[in-house]
């Protein structure tokens, strides 16, 4: 793949993968002083303040980017940023990359994709090492969160069904108005879920207030400018393997910010899950749509 790619480009497209990993442990940062769905709601502000006024609106297509705000922006993100709050990094970062096989199977259920056998066979994987993972010790009394980012990769599946639905489209705008769209409805399910928002808000230091134009500013403005550009240059079978950078980055960079462990069941389910999920990504990587907002 990588004999494809200009050098440089192979460089942007790995700095582009470090930037979106580092977000778990970030994220963290932010979430250890700020509840998740005030936390949303911030970020997606800072997006939409970012972005509205450079991008084009959403023509013919208003209904579809809320319907995805509401998958995407509030219940994916809700559900991932919620469980993320209570579970390590290096746990959460590998779970969601579930977030592929339920895409397999909803391309198969909706857009009549064929399975194959070895996407059947990157799909049993992908879940096994999940699987594995469930058993770490660390999750005990942590299932639920666990089923937060389980659920928040299906309901990223369901997006990507309604993105790949849409056909071409202009990735930032999209991303844009999702954020617009999803801001106020994640301030209402704050408003309604969590309390001590303005108590947070009050107490909370630069670290949080960083983590959050981390997030807007490097992980969406520049991580996804660099890569929408790239995707104009090249074909998506070259683009989305290194996607499968992400978990191992993001692993690495919990165990050195945050001081977490990597224990022989995260190990072998990490690799496992990365294994599985890598063989969906290279033998049909239109599976995912590459517009489809991620962490």
């Amino acid at each position: 793949m990588s004999f494809a790619v200009k050098p440089l480009h192979v460089v942007l497209y790995v700095v582009v993968m470090a930037v979106w990993a580092l977000n778990f442990p970030i994220a963290k940062v932010g979430l250890a002083q700020l509840p998740p769905l005030l936390l949303m709601t911030l970020r997606f502000l800072l997006v939409a303040a970012f972005l509205l006024p450079f991008v084009r609106r959403p023509q013919g297509q208003w209904r579809e980017v809320l319907m995805i705000s509401v998958t995407l922006g509030l219940l994916h993100f809700s559900l991932m940023f919620t469980g993320l709050s209570r579970l390590d990094a290096a746990i959460a970062a590998i779970a969601i990359q579930l977030q592929v096989p339920f895409a397999s199977i909803l391309a198969a259920l909706f857009l009549g994709d064929r399975l194959g056998w070895r996407r059947a066979l990157g799909m049993a994987i992908a879940f096994a090492g999940v699987g594995f993972i469930a058993g770490e010790p660390r999750l005990q009394g942590q299932y639920l969160a666990f089923g937060f980012v389980l659920a928040a990769a299906a309901m990223w599946s369901v997006a990507n069904l309604q993105v790949k639905l849409l056909g071409k489209v202009d990735g930032m705008m999209l991303i844009a108005w999702t954020a617009a769209f999803a801001a106020p409805q994640l301030l209402i399910a704050s408003l309604l879920l969590e309390d001590g928002q303005l108590e947070a808000l009050a107490a909370a230091d630069w670290r949080a207030f960083a983590s959050v134009a981390y997030q807007a500013a490097f992980v969406v403005v520049l991580g996804y400018g660099v890569w929408y550009w790239l995707l104009q240059r090249y074909d998506v079978n070259q683009a989305m393997p290194f996607t499968l950078l992400v978990p191992p980055f993001a692993v690495a960079a919990a165990i050195l910010f945050l001081d977490e462990t990597l224990t022989l069941p995260m190990l072998l389910g990490g690799v496992m899950t990365i294994l599985g999920v890598g063989i969906i990504v290279l033998r049909r990587p239109r599976t995912t749509a590459p517009e489809t907002e991620r962490l």
